[in-house]
């Protein structure tokens, strides 16, 4: 549509489920806050003590491991490949390198966990992005993450 911005385009969780096949408890994305097909999208990952993982990483100081903040990330990314699909078969998503990966400060119970993805390079089945996670403004994490699609028999 002529004049309308694709970068107030927000999902909910059921719109992510119709994108991502991830599935409680590996669903780590409760929201699309941004969608710019030029590049880049936002998500947000409400973290509660309810979640499985606290149970043993750590009794007593539960910390979000950083692995699954990395996930989260490659999530988001999987969703703007997915809005960008153009074809009506959705390809399979898999992580092919995470490179420069960077946890500086530790996500806990409570937090409201911001990833902001940017697309750095497109050309056939792989995506690269430039991923960064904030927590009230501060960075927490980055990497960069490259993804491969790969088509559905």
């Amino acid at each position: 549509m002529e004049g309308t911005s694709h970068t107030a385009k927000i999902l909910e969780s059921s719109g992510i489920m119709d994108l991502i096949p991830h599935r409680y408890p590996f669903l780590l994305v409760d929201k699309i806050l941004e969608y710019d097909p030029a590049g880049r999208i936002v998500g947000l990952k409400n973290v509660t003590i309810n979640e499985h993982f606290f149970q043993g990483h750590f009794p007593g100081h539960p910390i979000m491991p950083g692995v699954l903040i990395i996930e989260a990330m490659g999530q988001v990314g999987a969703v703007f490949i997915m809005l960008s699909c153009t074809t009506r078969q959705k390809p399979y998503l898999y992580f092919r390198k995470i490179e420069r990966a960077k946890f500086k400060k530790p996500v806990l119970p409570g937090d409201c966990l911001k990833l902001d993805l940017t697309l750095k390079k497109s050309r056939g089945q792989i995506w690269k992005f430039e991923g960064k996670s904030f927590v009230n403004g501060a960075v927490v994490a980055s990497a960069e993450l490259e993804a491969i699609s790969i088509n559905q028999k």
